[in-house]
């Protein structure tokens, strides 16, 4: 009669210590790595979730030290994010983000369809020209910038920020959706030409629903990066055309720091970025590993 197979094994030292088999020594290895993982996500999310109970909390109770970890939840700091006017800074910062976004994809689509599959001569040239325009730091170009929107009278005018907002992410989305359009499989591109297709029509139907993973991780990050922008907004604009960057530092006063108003309004802020975020999680999470396998 077969006997079974030991889980363990004595150690070649011959002492007492036994050791595990590779199967459970891999379990423990999972089970340490998931416990690292929610720590370091933990530690991530907590100043985010900070900011939020802050923003229940009253002024009083927000600088408390200890900090209260239990308090009577109020809206009044919400309410008074409203009274101070936020509504025009969140629609002016929905317009921006929205049609820069919007006029950066129609730009890097065909920017990226050429640079990939349809490469030309001294094509690493442009690449690093495309990137090399995100090395000049903003505050290098601010003076010029606003000599020339001044000379045109477009301070203050939302389009201003649109145009910036769509020249400053229009590099990384060439080079992010090259990345993508490069993963198109070439076979496609040959029957679609071989069936006669026209080049409009092979990028439509055959090519964008390939890469729109990779085109949704692209609009997604350059909605942050316009949502987020601060310092053209605080230089180039004033009381018409400011977004929710410029707004927030208005809760830092000579009087001092509103804390808790500016928690609320800060949570305010990143709610639309939190919900675009999630709506689009599938999306990303499979056009950030899009090239990642091939």
């Amino acid at each position: 009669m077969a006997t079974a197979t030991p889980e363990r094994t004595v150690t070649p030292a011959g002492g007492d210590e036994q050791q595990l088999n590779p199967k459970a020594r891999r379990s423990v290895g999972s089970t340490l790595l998931s416990v690292l993982a929610w720590i370091v996500g933990i530690g991530f999310f907590f100043p985010i979730l900070w900011m939020v109970l802050t923003a229940f909390k009253q002024e009083a109770d927000a600088y408390t030290t200890p900090p209260k970890l239990f308090f009577s939840p109020t809206l009044d700091q919400f309410r008074a994010v409203f009274a101070a006017g936020i509504g025009p800074y969140l629609l002016n910062s929905l317009f921006a983000t929205v049609v820069s976004t919007i006029l950066v994809l129609v730009l890097a689509t065909p920017a990226a369809y050429a640079v990939s599959l349809r490469p030309v001569k001294k094509v690493q040239d442009v690449l690093f020209f495309f990137i090399s325009t995100k090395m000049l730091p903003v505050v290098a170009a601010i003076v010029p910038i606003y000599v020339a929107v001044n000379n045109i009278g477009m301070l203050d005018n939302i389009w201003t920020l649109v145009i910036l907002y769509t020249a400053m992410n229009l590099p990384i989305a060439v080079w992010m959706m090259r990345s993508f359009f490069q993963e198109v499989p070439k076979e496609l591109l040959e029957a679609a030409s071989m069936d006669g297709a026209s080049l409009a029509r092979s990028l439509r139907e055959v090519v964008l629903p390939v890469v729109s993973p990779g085109m949704a991780a692209t609009a997604l990050i350059c909605v942050i990066f316009a949502w987020n922008e601060f310092f053209f907004a605080v230089n180039l604009t004033a009381a018409r055309a400011a977004t929710v960057p410029v707004f927030l530092v208005g809760f830092i006063t000579s009087e001092g720091l509103y804390f808790a108003k500016l928690c609320a309004a800060a949570t305010m802020v990143a709610l639309p970025v939190v919900i675009a975020g999630w709506i689009a999680q599938n999306k990303l999470v499979q056009g950030l590993s899009f090239g990642a396998v091939k």
